[in-house]
Parts: C-alpha cells; structure tokens; sequence
C-alpha cells in the first residue's frame, strides 16, 4: 500500500502553540485524527492573523480548502502542547499549499507529530467561483 509522504522545508514562516484539551481526547486514549484537522484549522487562523489576513479576507479574497494530507508521526495526549509550525509553498494562479510541522516537547527533545499539508484556493463565496489569487495576499506569502 502506497503512504502520504509530505517533504517539509527547513524553516518555517510562523509557529505557534496549540495545548491539548481533555475534549481532544478520543476514545483510543490519544488525539484524533480529526482533532488534527482541527489543531491545523486554528494554525492556519493564527498564520493568517499574523500576516493580516482571515480565511475570509486574504488580499480581498475568500478561501477554501481543496485539500488536506496528513502524515501521522507520533500521538498526542491530554496535556501535550503541540508546536506548531507553518510555511507557504508551491503558490499557483489560484491558490498556494500550506505545509505545516506539529511538534511536542518530552524531556526537552521536539518529538514529531505529525506533517500536514493543506491546499488553499481562493474563492468568490458570493459567485460560488473560483478567483485567482490577489497579488498582495501572493506577496505576504512569498515575505
């Protein structure tokens, strides 16, 4: 059977910190994947933040996810604060991937998470169309 593989770059643009809430917890003892996608949405909320924008303002563009890809590394468990790290990558005519690095620290060793990808594209909610991505919120990515 084929595995996601997800290269992460070097370095990363932004970071923050995410802890694990009790409502994280799955039924397996461990973080869920679909909490991952979670964590990874307020990251995502937070980068944008960060360079100005929302999912629903990026440059005067909304955004969409088309896709997401997650390679799983390691569990997180009740208490575990993830770092989180984010980069902009491959930026297209209408959209740009998002590759994200989530961490934990144990006996302060960065144990890897997991790594994610996720595919943005830019969005007319109104026209319910597809746009081509803003030169500025294209620059704030590229900086």
């Amino acid at each position: 059977m084929a595995r996601i593989k997800i290269e992460l770059p070097e370095s990363f643009t932004f970071s923050c910190q995410v802890p694990i809430r009790i409502t994280d917890i799955n039924y397996g003892g461990h973080v869920g994947n679909d909490t991952v996608l979670s964590i990874i949405h307020e990251v995502r909320m937070q980068f944008f933040n960060n360079i100005g924008y929302t999912e629903m303002n990026f440059a005067g563009s909304a955004m969409i996810m088309a896709d997401v890809a997650i390679e799983f590394k390691s569990e997180l468990f009740y208490g575990d604060v993830v770092i989180a790290s984010v980069t902009a990558g491959e930026i297209s005519k209408i959209g740009f991937e998002l590759l994200y690095s989530l961490e934990k620290e144990i006996d302060s060793n960065r144990i890897l998470v997991a790594k994610v990808k996720t595919g943005m594209i830019c969005y007319d909610y109104e026209k319910k169309k597809i746009v081509a991505i803003p030169e500025a919120g294209k620059q704030k990515l590229l900086s």
